[in-house]
């Protein structure tokens, strides 16, 4: 069993028992846990919610708009290096955020002892550009070649 599983299903376990408790109030909120096992060094990532079932996942997301955004992952997921998941990440959120990069905020978390790594405006700004020049570009295919009159 591998160390982030444990803690999701301990946090899950809190989860239902304040469910079930009267007397208090349960939780409200889905949550999202990503971490590597400190021995295998295996990425894991594991969806809770305030019932305390989870489930493990490839990629995923909670939230509003959660469900265009899991269901873009699921046609365009395969396993790629790490730049490319992030641009996928941010592709996908494209799909839901009106105003581009501008509202966007990512963090890459990485086997290094550092582990975690906000994103820049600017790093984020250049994949959306990036992304937006491919869209472009697949458009301008798709049409084929301007005929001149």
């Amino acid at each position: 069993m591998d160390f982030i599983y444990l803690k999701t299903e301990n946090i899950a376990g809190l989860q239902q028992k304040y469910t079930q408790s009267g007397g208090v109030r349960p939780f409200g909120l889905s949550t999202l846990i990503v971490g590597f096992d400190p021995y295998s060094r295996v990425p894991s990532l594991y969806q809770t919610d305030p019932s305390g079932t989870f489930s493990a996942w490839k990629a995923n997301a909670t939230g509003r708009n959660s469900n265009s955004i899991r269901e873009f992952l699921e046609k365009n997921f395969k396993e790629t290096s790490g730049q490319e998941t992030v641009k996928l990440a941010i592709r996908a959120l494209l799909e839901v955020v009106e105003s581009g990069g501008k509202n966007i905020e990512v963090a890459v978390m990485t086997r290094e002892e550092s582990g975690l790594r906000q994103l820049e405006e600017g790093e984020i700004d250049a994949i959306v550009a990036e992304i937006e020049a491919e869209k472009a570009a697949a458009e301008a295919a798709k049409k084929g070649p301007q005929k001149e009159t």
